[in-house]
């Protein structure tokens, strides 16, 4: 019968789907936090700079660098005690500009080893992204977006995925 063989093939093409985007935007790879020579925020959902602040007052490293394009929603966080604050505007004011600064701001200080805090659905993006720019040893931890996000956030990084791996394939 022609209309089963198109309804299992739509609905392995759906299964398909649903366990990529599990897989890439809702669980991805998790990384434990580690001492690392900087902890680089990426600006983006609520709930990011706070992570990231937790993380440098936890003591995992001396620097905090914050991603502060035009209309973030978080500012360059004021001066933490002990902590080198390093605010900067990525260009193209996306997540492959950002990952370019970080690989410059690594340059620029010497750093080795950063922790990246992302968002959990463009965490398999930006682990790309980063992979493309920087040579050291990266981490990356994520903060969930708020529940009426993930749609959004899903569409969203599909999207932006296949721009990655198709159009933008460099640093």
């Amino acid at each position: 019968m022609p209309g089963g063989r198109v309804g299992i093939g739509i609905g392995l093409a759906a299964v398909l789907f649903l366990t990529a985007t599990g897989r890439l935007f809702v669980w991805p790879v998790r990384d434990a936090p580690e001492p690392v020579d900087a902890i680089v925020m990426y600006a983006g959902s609520p709930g990011r700079l706070a992570r990231a602040i937790e993380l440098v007052r936890a003591g995992y490293a001396p620097v905090l660098a914050v991603s502060t394009p035009p209309g973030a929603d978080d500012p360059c966080p004021a001066a933490l005690p002990g902590i080198q604050v390093i605010c900067f505007r990525p260009d193209p004011v996306t997540t492959q500009g950002e990952a370019r600064m970080t690989a410059e701001l690594a340059t620029r200080y010497g750093w080795r080893s950063v922790m990246i805090v992302v968002g959990t659905p463009q965490d398999t993006r930006a682990r790309l992204r980063v992979k493309r720019c920087y040579e050291g040893r990266a981490l990356f931890v994520t903060v969930s977006p708020r529940l009426r996000g993930w749609p959004y956030a899903i569409s969203y990084e599909w999207a932006a995925m296949i721009k990655a791996l198709t159009i933008q394939r460099n640093c």
